[in-house]
């Protein structure tokens, strides 16, 4: 059997461009479940920034607790020879009254704040990784209802034209059909604008584009339930308000010690050594030198700063107070919205569904008029967005209860729902 040259060429140049079709192929995006939609996010550039200013205070905190540095100083009198007199000695400030000890104070109260910050911006975008997460399922099973209504109503369309053409109904019956068919689809497209920006939102959290985010197949459990709001409330204290608040009183009383211990002067100690050329020998040079605080003791800036740690003792108060009421309303939205998201999901929507597969089927043989159907159709829609809108609200006060409360809920391991 004789082989033609220009076939084997022919071959190997389909078989190297389909070849190379295969190699350029774009990677298939990796599927993100929540714990590494939120490891991305922790990962982000606020994160980095926190962690760049704890590092300064930090740094500062350091350095704090170094002393004064001394001063050298070079003094000559006179310009003839055997009448100048040269003076060399070292001047060392020594600070009284505690205030090494009250700065030291102030900076470890600042890094420690920026600690906190750190601490709990974590827990908010965290919370914020969670809500966009879920704001991503939640649309994208809202899509996946518009589709299957928009189905629905095609399936109506077809069963309302067969009974039109048999004589059987109404013209008019085909055209509500079509009404509502457009109806569904300007559902399904208002799902697809919500899912875009859903997608969005968390490809700006976990620094990926969003139209390229896949999200990680998960279950259709309940939602969680939630500890008892007692021992919520007893998590709010370390909520992001409330350290905030805490941090600055921290800080403003380190600052009134910072004031308080200003108002004794520092003393200086000089020691050197001074030469006379006409006496010619050395002589050993002793001063002290401290300031009276006979026009300023520094009254002001400590009565201020008294005055900032009430404001701040007071604004705790209010950040707690208003933590704790913030947790008590996220917890109320939740238990509501999983106990109407859930009983939608088991009992009204298949309800519902059966009652409109049984309403059209009772149309097709002359049962039920074809407005039947159409309430059946339009119930069905309505509560399949309850549940859509009911599980979107749960989740999103989970995450504000996460943001208020993470240890509490215990979420670690249980990111999937």
């Amino acid at each position: 059997m004789t082989h033609h040259p220009l076939r084997h060429l022919a071959a190997g140049i389909v078989a190297a461009w389909a070849f190379g079709c295969a190699a350029a192929a774009p990677p298939q995006p990796e599927p993100i479940d929540l714990p590494g939609a939120i490891r991305l996010a922790l990962d982000g550039p606020r994160l980095r920034a926190a962690g760049h200013e704890a590092a300064a205070s930090a740094a500062e905190a350091a350095q704090a607790g170094r002393y004064p540095n001394p001063t050298l100083e070079y003094l000559r009198e006179g310009e003839q020879a055997g009448t100048r007199t040269t003076t060399v000695q070292i001047s060392q400030p020594i600070e009284l009254g505690g205030k090494r000890r009250a700065r030291v104070a102030l900076a470890g109260s600042t890094a420690a704040q920026a600690r906190d910050e750190l601490a709990a911006l974590r827990q908010e975008v965290r919370a914020e990784a969670i809500a966009a997460w879920y704001g991503v399922r939640t649309a994208q099973e809202r899509q996946a209802l518009a589709q299957a209504l928009s189905a629905l109503a095609g399936k109506s369309i077809d069963v309302a034209a067969r009974q039109v053409a048999a004589g059987k109904v109404s013209p008019i019956d085909e055209t509500r059909a079509r009404l509502a068919a457009a109806e569904a689809r300007t559902e399904l497209n208002a799902a697809a604008a919500d899912l875009a920006v859903a997608r969005t939102r968390l490809g700006a959290l976990v620094g990926r584009p969003g139209e390229a985010l896949v999200l990680a197949p998960g279950d259709d459990a309940p939602l969680p339930a939630l500890k008892p709001l007692p021992a919520l409330l007893a998590e709010a204290a370390q909520s992001l308000p409330v350290r905030r608040a805490r941090g600055q009183l921290a800080a403003q009383e380190a600052q009134a010690q910072v004031e308080r211990a200003a108002r004794l002067p520092d003393l200086t100690l000089t020691v050197g050594s001074q030469k006379t050329d006409d006496v010619g020998r050395r002589q050993a040079v002793v001063g002290v030198s401290l300031p009276l605080p006979l026009f300023n003791r520094n009254e002001g800036k400590l009565l201020a700063a008294l005055r900032r740690s009430d404001k701040a003792r007071d604004e705790l108060a209010a950040a707690e107070t208003d933590a704790a009421s913030e947790l008590g309303a996220a917890y109320t939205r939740y238990e509501q919205a999983r106990l109407d998201a859930d009983l939608l999901r088991a009992e009204v929507i298949p309800s519902a569904r059966s009652a409109y597969e049984l309403t059209l089927t009772g149309f097709e043989h002359g049962k039920f008029a074809f407005l039947d159907v159409l309430d059946a159709q339009r119930t069905l829609a309505r509560v399949q967005s309850r549940q859509w809108a009911a599980t979107q609200e749960a989740w999103r006060a989970w995450a504000d209860i996460a943001r208020l409360a993470g240890a509490a809920i215990e979420q670690e391991g249980r990111e999937q729902p």
